[in-house]
Formats: C-alpha cells, sequence, structure tokens
C-alpha cells in the first residue's frame, strides 16, 4: 500500500505521457489516410480545423476502418504521436456531429480507448405532462 495514499486516478496525459495535462482533447470527425504521420496530422489540424497545433491539446484521428487510433500532440519540445491499433472490434466515433471536431472529456477519451459509445449513453428522455382541468 505504499504510495497510494494521496495517489490519483491517471488522466489521458497519464495515458500519452505521464506529467502531462492536456487543456482540451478534439476529435476529428473524418476518416484519415494513416499513411500520415506527424505532419500530414498537423496540417489537418492548423488548416482543416484552424486550431493551433502547438497549444496544449491533443487531437485525435481514426483511420477508414476505424480499427486504428493516432493522437497527436505538442510536448514542450516536440510531437508526440500515440497510436493503437485494435486486433478485433471497432472504435466508436462521431455520431450526427456537423463540425469537423467535437471536444470530448479526458474521462471520455479512456472509455473510448476502453471500447465503449460514448455517443450511444442518452440521459432520460424528458417527459411534459399536462394537467386536465
Amino acid at each position: 500500500m505504499v504510495g497510494l495514499i494521496g495517489a490519483r486516478a491517471p488522466g489521458a496525459g497519464d495515458l500519452m505521457h505521464p506529467g502531462y495535462e492536456p487543456d482540451q482533447i478534439f476529435l476529428y470527425r473524418d476518416r484519415v489516410d494513416f499513411r500520415k504521420s506527424i505532419d500530414g496530422l498537423a496540417a489537418i489540424v492548423e488548416m482543416e480545423l484552424g486550431m493551433n497545433i502547438f497549444s496544449s491539446s491533443l487531437f485525435v484521428f481514426t483511420n477508414r476502418h476505424r480499427d486504428k487510433m493516432k493522437i497527436l500532440y505538442w510536448s514542450k519540445n516536440g510531437f508526440c504521436l500515440w497510436y493503437k491499433r485494435l486486433e478485433e472490434e471497432k472504435f466508436a466515433w462521431l455520431k450526427g456531429v456537423d463540425s469537423p471536431s467535437c471536444a470530448i472529456t479526458q474521462e471520455e477519451l479512456k472509455w473510448l480507448l476502453e471500447g465503449l459509445d460514448i455517443w450511444a449513453s442518452r440521459p432520460h428522455k424528458s417527459l411534459i405532462y399536462r394537467a386536465n382541468i
């Protein structure tokens, strides 16, 4: 039990790079040709999303078959590119989103990496009642 007192749950940054805490996490809506590496993905972030690649954000991409994921981010003095390939199954991905990207939380990224469909969860539907007078 030594070392567990005061320990915190790892954030998304700890998954990628111990000690790195991203400000935001963005999923890119469209499928990406996974022959693209750092420069190609950085160009998508800057030109298509209009975002600053040097910010402290994670940018998440998937391929056409949704069985691979790349996460690009800038860390102090260079780019980091994280890659995950599923042997079976597919990653759940954006549904019904018109904008080219979608912000998610660190917890949602962890769920996505674990195989959960974060868009399938829906709140209870709202009920509207009228009094019959």
